[in-house]
């Protein structure tokens, strides 16, 4: 008789797995609409008003509950999304614009580094040898990923990983600033006024609804909403999913499959190749992000903690 909870375990890690692919294919699908003469900053305004729509649709029709919130925390999702939503998206696309989608995705993946090194600066938690090394192994292979090795490398992509490293840390920020509504909200109500607000602040400081006046072509009208539907709200809704079935740890670390597809997703569709002293760095930083969420799933589940979880309440 099949266990019911390794059932759930195979969904949940199947649904994070697609939802990492589906995460890679997008950033493919957005760097070849950038060679085709799109720019980021087009896309990016495209991308999250149509996930703003989609999902007005959605929770209108079937989740109108999630669609509220208190009138004073708008301030709140007016830091997150027309902050630092708006700036994750711009950052991680210009980056894919500029490098390899691989690398680009990779230097993203910095995020849980970087919040945990926040965490041990700013949250006094606790340096300990597993820690360190994986802060070490990851800024390595960062170093790796990039082509410092490379001078001449370094230097035709300094914007493009100047990008890469910002949207790394606009992501840890969002995952730092968002874990705090996640505890007043559903996640699907602080993803829908991320988007929401980033959509107004990219319809503020860059020309409105450029979209309508652009001369896009019909294969382009199709990749972007590619990326809008598949790269963005359905891996999101997996992501979710996923995480119901499985620990938040293990679907983080399952879902470190997206640089590598995007690896292999860039190279048969787009010819572009990591150096093999790239692969390796890339592999240094997924190795530290694992290392770090084991270490955190191991922490939440030591006596002490429990201990402390019980006695508060």
């Amino acid at each position: 008789m099949k266990n019911p909870e390794t059932s759930h375990s195979i969904k949940g890690y199947l649904c994070v797995a697609a939802a990492a692919v589906m995460w890679a294919s997008s950033g493919t699908a957005g760097k070849a609409l950038f060679t085709g003469g799109m720019s980021p900053f087009e896309l990016v305004q495209i991308r999250v008003t149509v996930s703003t729509v989609l999902l007005s649709i959605v929770f209108g029709i079937w989740f109108r509950p999630l669609f509220r919130i208190r009138p004073r925390d708008l301030w709140y999702f007016f830091l997150l999304g027309g902050v630092v939503m708006a700036l994750v998206q711009v950052t991680y696309f210009y980056a894919i614009s500029k490098i390899q989608v691989a690398a680009a995705i990779f230097l993203q993946y910095l995020a849980p580094v970087m919040v945990a090194f926040f965490s041990i600066c700013f949250w006094k938690e606790c340096l300990t040898r597993t820690k360190f090394a994986a802060l070490l192994l990851s800024l390595g292979g960062c170093y790796l990923v990039v082509g410092g090795y490379s001078l001449h490398l370094l230097k035709m992509n300094q914007l493009g990983i100047f990008a890469g490293l910002s949207s790394a840390l606009c992501f840890a920020t969002y995952t730092l600033v968002g874990e705090r509504g996640m505890h007043r909200y559903p996640p699907w109500t602080v993803l829908f006024y991320s988007f929401l607000f980033a959509t107004i602040t990219w319809h503020v400081f860059y020309p409105p609804f450029q979209y309508f006046r652009a001369d896009f072509t019909t294969s382009q009208w199709g990749w972007i909403f590619y990326v809008s539907i598949v790269g963005t709200v359905l891996p999101f809704g997996l992501f979710f999913v996923g995480v119901n079935y499985v620990r938040s740890t293990r679907a983080s670390i399952t879902a470190t499959l997206e640089p590598i597809s995007a690896g292999l997703f860039a190279y048969l569709f787009l010819g572009e190749s990591l150096k093999p002293l790239q692969i390796a760095g890339g592999v240094m930083v997924v190795t530290a992000i694992i290392v770090l969420q084991i270490k955190k799933e191991q922490d939440a589940l030591s006596p002490a903690s429990i201990r402390n979880r019980c006695s508060t309440s």
